[in-house]
Order: structure tokens, then C-alpha cells, then sequence
């Protein structure tokens, strides 16, 4: 029969064991030190100058002093003097220094293993409830990548239901933004938590966006809101074609165009000004105290609207010399170039046109 017990080496009494006190109390003192067992500290190496009774070290790799010839053991001062004990794999042991559990892993005392899978919940620096399964208190949150970059994913069962952030102050919502109800993006705001405005959505198949943060129509000047490329004006669609739909533009803000007959310019408003250098011409023909051109007729580079009269003007070309203008049509109008004395000399007249082209 072994003299000692297998597990935590505790000496047997003997048959006809003489002062057997002795072997019971040595016993009895290493199961004070083993059991419920609590250490000043992990991973010593100097042993301290004045130990407590009863005090236990878990000594380091490399030890020192009266420690030196146990590394990886149990120091434990008793009586005046040092006590070593071999830790068995499994052993688990209160470090006072960090208030932590430790097990002895057979060579170093290591965390116990932590269950992560399927847990109800987990609160850090707070509790956790049924709906907030994962709750932190703390000043920041830090999610960094592993390799390259890093995604946060928020999904949903349905379509019907929501994935989104929700900001609140001392509880109470006022921003949101997310898949709220549909697949959208959306970004909604409420003052009071209670009544909420979508200020921007997106559609998820165009890409678009509306909501009372976007502009309306064309005729919406709300303060605050953004613009819409196709409401507004900018290097894109500044020059280009002009159009209407009920008096409001739906085009470019200026066109300009040009054809054999002249030059044009369209402004959105619908203001229109053609402009021309017609043929040099003389003035020759006796028009009682004047002298005159053979009448033009100057066909205007681009329309003006149905049933409009524009307003014309023109030089003759040169001092001395005027264009006397007939009554025009919304297409083409007649003049003739005068003269006071009779010219010979062929000049070219500039005529220009001002009116609207709806």
C-alpha cells in the first residue's frame, strides 16, 4: 500500500504508526494550503522579505533565491520556512494580485476556457436584457479589421422589417437611419421621438433620392433643402436645349443655335434674339427725298412663338444709312436699307429680333 494519497499526495497513517499527530497534521496543513487554494501572486521570482503565514506564491519559470530549485511550483510559508507543492494539471487557483481564476494547464497557469457560442446575452459594464442581448457602457466602441477592411452587417427577417441605427439622447430617439419597413435607405429625424419626418430615401433600383430634405418640383425654393440635378442648374445643364412644359422650365437655362439665316439665342424664361448680317446692298432707287435698297426679306434662323410680333432693329451698314423695317410675322420679316443721298456702295445691314419663343 502507497504511503501517500494519489491525487494530492497526502501521507497515510501507518499501521502501528507511532505519534501519528504528526503524519495527520501534515496532512491536514497541505490540504489548508491546496484546497480553496489563493495566491499572493502569478509568476514570482523573488521571494518577498517578510512573508505572511500561511502565504502562497505561484512561482515563475525562473525563481530566485530560496525559490530558485522550484519553478513552476507552490511556494507557501509555514512555520518560519518555505513549503513547495507540485501543481497537478487542473488545479485552480485565486491570484489576489489581479482578481482572476487561474488553472494550472500543466506548465503555466493559464484563463479557464470561456464559453462564447449561443450565450443568452452579455453586458459590459452594464446588464443585458430579452431584447438587448448585447449591451455596452462605455465611452467608445472599437470595431477594427482583421487582414483588410471590415463590414458591420445589421439584417432583418423581412422586408417589412427594420435593420437600422437609432440615436437617441437620455433615451428618447431623433435620428434613425436604415432599412425601415422596406429596402430602401433611409434616413428619418424626430424631434420628440414621438413624430418622425423621412428626410431622405433612396430608392434601392434607381438610386434617387426624395424626402422633405430634397427638393420637391421644379418651383420649390424651401429653405434648407438640396437640389435636384433635374431642378436646378449647374455646368451640366446650364447651356444646352431650352423647353417648357405649362410656362415652367424643364431644359437647359440658355441655348444658343445658329443657321444660314443668322444667329439665335433661347433663354428659359422664354425670351428669344435672333441676330443677322444680311447681304451688302446699295441705295440707289429714288424714294422721294430719300434713296433706297431693293427690299429683303430675312427669314429668321429659328421661329419665334405662334402669333407673336417680335420686336426688330437694324443698322444700314453704315453712317448715314438706316433699315426701314415692315410689320414682321412671327418667321421672317421685309426691310429695305435708306439713304439720304444716293450710295452706290454695297454694305451689309445687321438686323436683330427680341421675343419670345413660347
Amino acid at each position: 500500500m502507497s504511503q501517500n494519497s494519489p491525487r494530492l499526495n497526502l501521507p497515510f497513517l501507518q499501521p502501528s504508526q507511532a505519534q501519528k499527530h504528526v503524519t495527520h497534521n501534515e496532512a491536514l496543513r497541505q490540504l489548508d494550503l491546496i484546497v480553496q487554494l489563493s495566491v499572493v501572486s502569478m509568476n514570482a521570482t523573488t521571494p518577498p522579505a517578510v512573508p505572511g503565514q500561511g502565504d502562497v506564491y505561484a512561482l515563475g519559470a525562473s525563481p530566485t533565491g530560496d525559490w530558485s530549485d522550484n519553478p513552476g511550483q507552490l511556494a507557501a510559508w509555514l512555520d518560519n520556512t518555505w513549503h513547495f507543492i507540485e501543481p497537478v494539471t487542473g488545479w485552480r487557483a485565486w491570484d489576489q494580485d489581479t482578481d482572476r481564476l487561474k488553472i494550472w494547464d500543466g506548465s503555466a497557469w493559464a484563463d479557464p476556457p470561456v464559453e462564447t457560442q449561443n450565450l443568452p446575452g452579455i453586458g459590459i459594464q452594464t446588464g443585458h436584457d430579452a431584447t438587448n442581448r448585447l449591451s455596452v457602457r462605455s465611452p467608445a466602441t472599437l470595431l477594427s479589421h482583421d487582414g483588410s477592411g471590415h463590414q458591420l452587417k445589421i439584417n432583418k427577417a423581412s422586408e417589412g422589417d427594420t435593420a437600422s441605427l437609432l440615436f437617441q439622447s437620455n433615451w428618447t430617439g431623433h435620428a434613425e437611419m436604415g432599412l425601415s419597413g422596406n429596402t430602401g435607405f433611409a434616413i428619418k429625424v424626430s424631434p420628440d421621438g414621438g413624430s418622425w419626418t423621412e428626410a431622405l430615401s433612396i430608392d434601392p433600383a434607381t438610386g434617387t433620392a426624395t424626402g422633405a430634405a430634397v427638393q420637391a418640383n421644379a418651383t420649390d425654393t424651401t429653405a434648407g433643402r438640396l437640389m435636384r440635378a433635374d431642378y436646378g442648374y449647374g455646368p451640366g445643364n446650364l447651356l444646352g436645349s431650352v423647353s417648357e412644359a405649362s410656362g415652367t422650365p424643364t431644359g437647359a437655362v440658355i441655348e444658343r443655335g445658329s443657321t444660314a439665316n443668322g444667329e439665335f439665342i433661347r433663354f428659359a424664361d422664354g425670351t428669344q434674339i435672333c441676330t443677322a448680317n444680311l447681304d451688302p446692298v446699295s441705295c440707289t432707287t429714288s424714294v422721294g427725298v430719300l434713296f433706297a435698297s431693293a427690299s429683303t426679306t430675312w427669314t429668321f434662323p429659328t421661329a419665334f412663338a405662334a402669333g407673336s410680333v417680335p420686336v426688330l432693329s437694324g443698322s444700314g451698314g453704315a453712317v448715314g444709312r438706316f433699315a426701314g423695317i415692315d410689320v414682321p410675322s412671327e418667321t421672317q420679316v421685309t426691310l429695305q436699307v435708306l439713304c439720304a443721298t444716293s450710295d452706290a456702295t454695297a454694305k451689309a445691314p445687321s438686323v436683330t429680333a427680341i421675343g419670345r419663343w413660347f
